[in-house]
């Protein structure tokens, strides 16, 4: 036990997460303090939240949580400045919050396209609007945005969805050449099917998907959210300390299959 707690990747570190109640970011949520962070995350899912704090804490782990929209900066700095008062500023930090958008490009509404990038887009940007004052003084931290497979290839229907993704990844590369002369690390992970909620309402949505999902998986299955935080707990770490402006691809090999 004392040789895993040596081991810690992120011991004395401060994360912060957007969408940490469920899914991938709950996942990251529990791998993070279990390496060692104190972990604040902003989520709109009180019920979540709440009973995951009382879970960690209860285990003896540091963790927070702040309801916020993240989609709108003035909620999210209110969150982000609560947070950052108990346990110190941000040194590690992933943009994580999003939600699926299926649509026709000719029946989307504009209304429903300002809602949807502001969370999934935007709020990456604002993410790091927060964090990297405190990250460019000290001269080190380290950022991990949270795309999708979508960022690369994509299906029917969901162009929202894959541009956004594709604007994540192209967001990443910048701030890493941007932010790189500040000791700054900057990059994405791009989880493939991934069993979340998001998926599960997929599934649900196109019960076909589901064994068509399966069975163009090279490793015939999908992945777990434990095993995308993995990656990200990795990438944050000073272990990973010359991986920037990369996007990594966790998708057990479905890229390789379509890759042209």
């Amino acid at each position: 036990m004392q040789g895993q707690r040596e081991k810690m990747r992120l011991k004395g570190e401060h994360l912060l997460i957007t969408g940490g109640a469920q899914g991938i970011g709950e996942a990251i949520v529990i791998s993070a303090v279990q390496e060692g962070a104190r972990v604040s995350f902003v989520d709109i899912d009180d019920a979540h939240s709440i009973a995951l704090v009382k879970l960690l804490t209860d285990q003896g782990h540091q963790v927070q949580f702040q309801h916020g929209d993240v989609s709108t900066f003035a909620t999210f700095q209110s969150a982000f400045d609560k947070l950052t008062d108990s346990f110190g500023p941000v040194t590690v930090a992933v943009s994580n919050a999003g939600r699926n958008s299926y649509a026709d490009p000719v029946e989307y509404a504009d209304e429903e396209w300002e809602s949807f990038f502001a969370l999934d887009l935007k709020s990456t940007w604002y993410l790091a609007k927060l964090c990297l004052p405190h990250m460019r003084k000290v001269g080190k931290g380290s950022i991990v945005n949270i795309a999708s497979i979508h960022g690369r290839m994509t299906t029917p229907n969901f162009f929202p969805y894959s541009a956004a993704k594709h604007g994540i990844v192209g967001m990443t590369r910048n701030l890493a050449l941007d932010e790189a002369k500040h000791g700054i690390r900057v990059n994405s992970v791009s989880p493939g099917y991934t069993m979340t909620p998001l998926l599960k309402s997929y599934f649900e949505l196109f019960p076909e998907a589901a064994a068509n999902a399966v069975s163009v998986q090279p490793m015939g299955r999908v992945g777990q959210p434990n095993e995308i935080a993995k990656v990200v707990t990795f990438v944050l770490s000073d272990e990973a300390s010359f991986i920037n402006g990369a996007d990594l691809m966790v998708d057990g090999g479905l890229h390789a299959r379509y890759a042209s």
